[in-house]
């Protein structure tokens, strides 16, 4: 018995080639490169949650091809305004768009843009100033640690928000964790202030040009950024009914 006149073989049409199937997107992310092992990190006496055995991957770091927007999905609708909006803006500008902007990534309705750090300033600025685009609120930054990125292991994730055209995006910078350094933009969205303050304590960020970057949720002579992944789980010894449960990174493992 053949299927649409092939051999026994299902006829592959143009929006689901063999490049798109299940089978052959899971070749490619088996053989991504471990990131690491076991869920939470422990380094030392061994995942005891029962995840010790589990393998987190890489994922690609892959950008989005033109046409952002997706027919299909409503969300998407003004991605490429955006971009045009934002490369137009660009034009006279020190750094073009294609300079300026490492990649774009579409992703469950959200668009992202990857922004080089040396051009963070100038690409915020005019995300604000521009007419077409008016991003007036930067809603804050986010700190992100990806140990296995080497050379870009530090990330700051800012979400804009166009009150003018009701558009929100992701603007995205990445630095390593040798030279954890990222222009500020505090004079560009004050209100970013406390937020950057908070990604310096958490994660270690430098905010070249802050005002005034201090930690604001630990002490002042805390040590080291807590929320980091290769921060220490550290804890203190809980007592139950006699027996002493210590810390989650001092307990041993049973594998």
């Amino acid at each position: 018995m053949s299927l649409n006149g092939h051999e026994g073989k299902p006829n592959l049409n143009s929006e689901q080639s063999e490049e798109n199937l299940p089978a052959k997107a899971g070749e490619e992310r088996l053989s991504s490169p471990i990131a690491r092992t076991g869920m939470f990190g422990v380094r030392t006496t061994g995942d005891t949650s029962g995840y010790g055995r589990l393998l987190v991957r890489r994922p690609a770091g892959l950008g989005s091809q033109r046409p952002f927007t997706d027919p299909d999905d409503p969300r998407t609708e003004r991605f490429d305004t955006i971009a045009d909006a934002l490369e137009r803006a660009l034009e006279d500008a020190p750094a073009g768009y294609g300079e300026a902007v490492e990649r774009v990534v579409v992703d469950h309705g959200e668009i992202t843009f990857h922004v080089r750090r040396e051009h963070l300033h100038e690409v915020m600025r005019r995300l604000r100033d521009n007419a077409d685009l008016r991003f007036e609120l930067c809603l804050g930054v986010s700190g992100v640690h990806y140990p296995e990125e080497t050379g870009r292991e530090l990330h700051a994730v800012y979400h804009l928000r166009s009150i003018t055209h009701n558009n929100e995006i992701r603007v995205e910078v990445a630095c390593p964790d040798a030279d954890p350094h990222i222009p500020s933009i505090v004079d560009i969205y004050p209100t970013n202030d406390w937020h950057e303050r908070e990604a310096w304590d958490f994660f270690g960020i430098v905010f070249d040009g802050h005002p005034a970057l201090t930690r604001i949720e630990m002490p002042d002579d805390w040590h080291g950024h807590p929320q980091r992944k290769d921060y220490p789980l550290g804890g203190i010894p809980v007592e139950y009914r006699g027996a002493t449960v210590p810390p989650p990174d001092e307990r041993r493992s049973y594998a």
